[in-house]
């Protein structure tokens, strides 16, 4: 009793403080910034978890399947879910610009071709400032003010040349690897997410992480909502987002997505039972604690102990 007494009291006197607190860091106009950093550890707080054990126990020797689109800096460059785990990934890097594709010529498998909706040659605007930039479409000028671009980043965002590539679709490019199952799909490719979901023929992975332009900095880009569209169409849910970059508007400019196969009808709860091992682990990769918890309860599997682990998230 006087242990729950203990852990309550600290939190019932942080809800007296918090409004102070609140109106001195308006005052200091220092509200978004205590709120941003905080926003930034929560989302990431399960990274403090450890979960090598379950992971190992559930995949033996076995490795998840990646495919990474827009590998700049090679695998989990962006680190959304902790290094750590990167050895029990066997990834297929996708980088279409030869100067970075030769960084990452020692890796086992590599598209070097840019994935579209179909087999073609497109031209890449490249941003050599900020090559992580660069898209099939060309940069808007115009649309810059509200990703909060100031004066003297312009040069960053400039076209300095061209590009041609040869594109092919996504199943093609697997099948010419003889990847027969993907289990991770990031897509990062500046608003061409799209066109490359298009490609994906049968390969249906059981996480996929996507890159979505709320208020794209591009001309000509699909709307954000075509995107969730596509993907809902081929039976994924939205569990998860995460703003990106700078934005003068009350959400995020550019957000990462998180998708599952949907668990809420016939097809997607048999797509999670047959890759089982892969999506619990994926999800305890990702820190996705309380949904695994609440999909492995509804769906009565009780294949390993999640339980003893806390979603921070939440705290």
């Amino acid at each position: 009793m006087l242990k729950k007494i203990f852990f309550k009291l600290p939190r019932s006197i942080m809800k007296l403080f918090l409004p102070i607190i609140f109106k001195i860091l308006i005052k200091l106009k220092l509200n978004r910034r205590v709120i941003n950093f905080l926003q930034e550890k929560s989302y990431f707080s399960n990274h403090s978890h450890n979960f090598h054990k379950e992971i190992k126990c559930l995949l033996k020797n076995g490795k998840i399947i990646a495919l990474d689109v827009g590998a700049q800096g090679g695998f989990n460059s962006d680190n959304f879910f902790p290094s750590k785990y990167n050895n029990f990934f066997e990834f297929i890097l996708v980088e279409p610009i030869q100067s970075e594709a030769e960084k990452m010529k020692n890796n086992k498998y590599m598209i070097n071709k840019a994935l579209w909706s179909s087999k073609m040659k497109k031209q890449i605007y490249l941003l050599d400032n900020r090559l992580g930039s660069s898209s099939m479409y060309e940069p808007d000028e115009k649309k810059f003010d509200l990703h909060d671009i100031k004066k003297k980043e312009l040069k960053n965002f400039k076209v300095t040349r061209t590009v041609e590539v040869e594109c092919d679709t996504l199943e093609n490019s697997l099948k010419e690897l003889n990847i027969k199952n993907l289990d991770y799909l990031k897509i990062d490719t500046q608003g061409a997410e799209l066109e490359i979901l298009k490609g994906i023929g049968d390969y249906r992975p059981v996480l996929i992480k996507i890159e979505a332009h709320i208020f794209s900095m591009y001309k000509d880009t699909p709307e954000w909502y075509q995107l969730l569209n596509r993907l809902y169409e081929l039976n994924y849910l939205i569990i998860d987002w995460k703003g990106i970059g700078k934005h003068r508007t009350r959400i995020a400019a550019e957000m990462d997505l998180l998708f599952i196969p949907n668990f809420n009808n016939k097809e997607g709860e048999k797509k999670i039972v047959d890759n089982l091992d892969k999506f619990i682990s994926l999800l305890l990769i990702f820190g996705q604690l309380n949904i695994l918890k609440t999909i492995l309860k509804r769906l009565k599997i009780e294949i390993i102990n999640i339980d003893k682990y806390e979603d921070l998230y939440f705290n």
